[in-house]
């Protein structure tokens, strides 16, 4: 507060100005303040910071001869004192003046204040420019529709500005570039395929691009394709980058499942992923198995899982086929499944579409055919779905030993070769009637 005062009081003095009170002390003394000022007495016991003089108002001095009166006498003392604290008074700001004008002649101070003024200049265009540029890195972008951008590895904040200005999507590039920077995200920016929104603001493409929300591409392994047929997709993917393993994974190590991705993924990312996938399957399916299974081992599993994939396509099939499947191994019966025919013969390619089976096929003496061979092949024919391992795993109880196609793409089963030999007679004139249909429709 003193330092206020005393600021205070170098102003009232620049104006030459200082008013005029008094307080009359306890020794009967009169502390005079004198100002050129037009101010009203201060009440007793005022306080002012100026320059003052004492004066005691007692009989003993200034006292007025033709009054007698002590009091008289004090006002004429007082008067008198005025007078003379007045000549002292012009004396003493006459001698302030010429100091104060040497202090603002001081180059030093000129300096200062010539510093001072650039400083505050500097502040408040810094402040004006803050907000500007905070007020376009907020406000809605100039984009009327939303944009597909993608992020390599190593493109750096200025680049990717420059890309976002070049596309219509943001306005000025050194605004979204300073705006970044200052909020402490350049670095935080992450690579990748991201869709902008229409009329996003800047602010909001730096969040996209911070959280690594990236577009998600999909890739779908089917059901009973084998891995070279996988292998080919993979190839034929454009969104995927680099080369595929030299060596196919062994038959039936992959996952039949949707994995998603984004741009840049490499294939051997996705087939390492299909693989992880499957073996997480296949060994959680196998824990949770029936005990008396007539299965050896959990590449036993998947193999038998592969041939049920191959002999339908319908889900609430696959566990009657797997009993059959298991009811044939118990009883030591060849499996004689046409799948593993066409494994054998054309292999990991698969059998051409229009090519059909002939009974000399199933002659062929191979290591998959089932119909010759006892027991299971080698090793699976395809990659087996989720629903063919559990239904291999855990199949239902049932008396089937046989089962055909019924015409309408499902199949039909029976407990012994009589009733089988019935329904396969009945879809060979199923198949006769079809093809007769066909050549006519042809003609």
């Amino acid at each position: 507060m003193l330092f206020f005062a005393l600021i205070m009081l170098g102003f009232r003095l620049r104006a030459g100005k200082l008013i005029i009170g008094g307080t009359l002390t306890k020794d009967n003394e009169i502390r005079i303040i004198q100002n050129s000022g037009n101010h009203k007495d201060f009440p007793d016991g005022f306080f002012h910071l100026g320059y003052s003089s004492t004066f005691r108002t007692d009989n003993s001095q200034y006292r007025n001869p033709e009054e007698g009166d002590s009091s008289t006498g004090g006002i004429a003392s007082l008067e008198q004192a005025s007078v003379n604290s007045n000549n002292g008074y012009a004396n003493r700001v006459s001698s302030d003046k010429s100091k104060r004008s040497k202090i603002a002649r001081n180059q030093a101070v000129v300096f200062a204040n010539f510093i001072f003024t650039v400083l505050l200049f500097v502040a408040s265009a810094f402040s004006i420019s803050f907000y500007f540029i905070r007020g376009m890195f907020e406000v809605e972008g100039p984009s009327k529709e939303a944009h597909i951008v993608l992020i390599k590895p190593g493109t750096g904040i200025r680049k990717i500005a420059t890309m976002l200005q070049t596309e219509g999507i943001i306005k000025n590039s050194q605004i979204f570039i300073y705006s970044v920077n200052w909020s402490h995200k350049a670095k935080q920016l992450k690579t990748g395929e991201y869709e902008i929104p229409a009329r996003a603001s800047m602010r909001q493409i730096m969040d996209i691009m911070v959280l690594g929300r990236s577009i998600e591409h999909s890739f779908t392994v089917p059901e009973g394709l084998t891995v070279k047929q996988v292998f080919e997709r993979l190839a034929e993917n454009g969104i995927l980058v680099g080369s595929l393993p030299e060596k196919l994974p062994p038959e039936g190590t992959l996952m039949t499942d949707t994995v998603r991705f984004v741009r840049g993924t490499s294939r051997e990312e996705i087939v390492k992923r299909l693989r992880d996938g499957q073996t997480r399957l296949v060994e959680e399916i196998w824990k949770g198995r029936k005990a008396d299974l007539p299965l050896q081992n959990i590449n036993e599993l998947v193999t038998l899982a592969s041939i049920v994939e191959k002999e339908t396509g319908i889900a609430s099939e696959r566990p009657l086929i797997a009993a059959v499947f298991h009811n044939r191994l118990k009883k030591k019966m060849r499996l004689q499944s046409d799948p593993t025919v066409i494994y054998g013969l054309f292999g990991s390619s698969g059998k051409p579409a229009n090519r059909p089976i002939y009974r000399s096929d199933l002659e062929q003496e191979t290591p998959f055919n089932t119909y010759k061979i006892n027991g299971l092949p080698p090793s699976p024919i395809a990659n087996p779905g989720r629903d063919s391992l559990r239904a291999v795993a855990n199949p239902p109880h049932t008396e089937d030993l046989y089962f055909v196609a019924n015409g309408t793409g499902g199949h039909v089963f029976s407990k012994t070769l009589n009733e089988h030999n019935i329904n396969v007679q009945r879809w060979r004139t199923f198949r006769k009637n079809q093809d007769s249909f066909t050549e006519k429709e042809k003609v």
